[in-house]
């Protein structure tokens, strides 16, 4: 099975669709850092998302449309122009693999904004039922694809990073979880979920 996960530099998810025998690529604007750039595209994924893919994962850009980002949208009430513009674009951009051309799509995202108005996910899933001490919510939207089921719940576990929510009053809540600063880090597939999506949607190939 030809399998294209898209914006994906860690290639987390390729490698386990690899070690399963199907044929997949990573696809990002960044350099891979999976170590496999013999499977990486480097580049824009709109140039090869139409290339007849059995399978197309996606995990596009999440910082102008996710929730926890929505205290930046507003400023004493008053939307950001600028900041609607990307959010606008970063849809978008999303939408394209939401509408991709292929019978089996996964998209995966933080939890949106309302404001924004996509699509209404299919599940939500937690690092803590594939293996990992950590809660960091995360959705995906689901076509031609059944529901990730869980590996291996873990009974204690603690935030993976700080939201940077405020209170009622409007301050910054107390830091819980780990204090995970590289946004390129905190973007990373968990091993467990990766390898979840390799033998629960492709299987051995």
């Amino acid at each position: 099975m030809r399998v294209l996960c898209a914006c994906e530099e860690s290639q987390a998810v390729c490698k386990e669709f690899r070690r399963l025998g199907h044929e997949a690529y990573s696809c990002d604007t960044q350099e891979c850092s999976g170590g496999h750039p013999e499977w990486h595209y480097h580049g824009d994924v709109l140039d090869v998302l139409d290339k007849g893919w059995d399978m197309v994962i996606a995990f596009p850009p999440c910082t102008f449309l996710t929730n926890a980002g929505s205290v930046r949208l507003r400023v004493k009430g008053v939307i950001q122009e600028e900041r609607m513009k990307k959010a606008v674009k970063a849809k978008e951009f999303f939408m394209k693999f939401i509408n991709a051309d292929c019978d089996m799509i996964a998209v995966e995202n933080p939890t949106p904004g309302k404001i924004h108005g996509l699509p209404q996910y299919s599940q939500a899933i937690q690092p803590y039922e594939f293996g990992h001490p950590y809660s960091k919510r995360t959705c995906l939207w689901l076509k031609g694809l059944p529901p990730l089921m869980a590996t291996d719940i873990m009974e204690e576990h603690e935030p993976y990073v700080n939201g940077g929510s405020k209170d009622a009053n409007g301050n910054y809540r107390r830091f819980t979880g780990r204090n995970e600063r590289d946004s390129k880090n905190r973007s990373k597939t968990f091993q467990g979920i990766a390898r979840a999506m390799a033998e629960q949607w492709g299987g051995q190939a």
